[in-house]
């Protein structure tokens, strides 16, 4: 397999399983208290989603993604997404990396 179909194919685990369900989360649906934190959380995780597609292998992917399971502002930002019932990095932890093994990449 290509490093660019295993790439794509990362991309496309994190964009389902990780980024779009925090970007498609509608506000209306969270109480007022959390609307805030829901928005700052979106905001952030379009910029993650947009860094993680720019990236230019698989390799790289692989490794920032296991960068942001421990930089401190990643760890912020999974507090909050576990606090508004939203899937987190971490939650995706072991899937991600057997995905990553099977494509040569782990």
């Amino acid at each position: 397999m290509s490093d660019n179909e295993a790439k794509r194919r990362l991309i496309e685990f994190l964009d389902t399983r990780a980024f779009d369900p925090v970007l498609k989360a509608r506000s209306q649906d969270y109480p007022e208290a959390q609307r805030a934190k829901l928005e700052d959380v979106q905001g952030r995780t379009r910029a993650e989603r947009e860094r993680f597609h720019e990236y230019g292998s698989a390799r790289k992917v692989v490794d920032m993604f296991k960068g942001d399971l421990s930089s401190a502002p990643a760890k912020k930002v999974h507090r909050d997404l576990e606090a508004l019932g939203l899937p987190t990095l971490n939650q995706l932890r072991s899937e991600f990396e057997r995905l990553a093994d099977e494509l040569g990449v782990g």
